[in-house]
């Protein structure tokens, strides 16, 4: 089953009950719904891809996107989610290689959110409403900034995409805009 976002959400709340694990998982499924708006695609089924993609990590660390399956099928979860909440681990935890767009967008995306949020915080206003690319770019150049965001990461995702870092940053900052009530931002 491909679940309404009010499903799906009411899953992640099952699993993950940390507030910042939420609104990560939030920011994820904002973008995801942007960047399936960009490319034509069903923003629904991206959206619900972005809320699920750490349904194992607060609960199971140590087995992120390894645990994930188990607890998704349990909830009738549709086979193309699942792979894509597994893939977005690729080359850190799991093997499974990102392939679809969707998959593909989720990987490059993940980290990136966690980078934007640490520099909306920094902001005086404490919102990604007046955050600027050149600001994230300035920060993401600073290795010991937002320290656990894998730069690497974003990286391969934006070779994945065929699509340069500027892209990305810029068009997730629209998509965190899109849900910044949501995610406090």
């Amino acid at each position: 089953m491909i679940p309404t976002r009010s499903e799906a959400f009411e899953i992640l709340k099952k699993y993950t009950k940390n507030e910042a694990l939420l609104r990560h998982a939030l920011a994820v499924e904002g973008c995801m719904r942007h960047f399936a708006a960009l490319y034509g695609e069903d923003a629904e089924l991206w959206g619900v891809c972005g809320l699920l993609h750490d349904i194992d990590y607060e609960l199971y660390p140590s087995e992120h996107c390894k645990k994930a399956p188990e607890l998704l099928r349990a909830e009738n979860v549709d086979e193309t989610i699942i792979r894509a909440v597994v893939s977005h681990g690729y080359a850190i935890a799991v093997d499974v290689e990102p392939l679809s767009s969707m998959e593909k967008t989720l990987y490059a995306i993940d980290e990136l959110t966690g980078l934007i949020t640490a520099c909306a915080i920094m902001r005086p206003s404490k919102s990604v409403s007046d955050l600027e690319l050149k600001s994230v770019k300035k920060k993401y150049k600073v290795l010991n900034f937002a320290a656990g965001v894998d730069r690497a990461v974003i990286e391969r995702g934006a070779e994945m995409l065929c699509k340069d870092i500027d892209f990305l940053i810029g068009e997730c900052i629209l998509g965190m805009r899109a849900c910044a009530e949501a995610i406090g931002l």
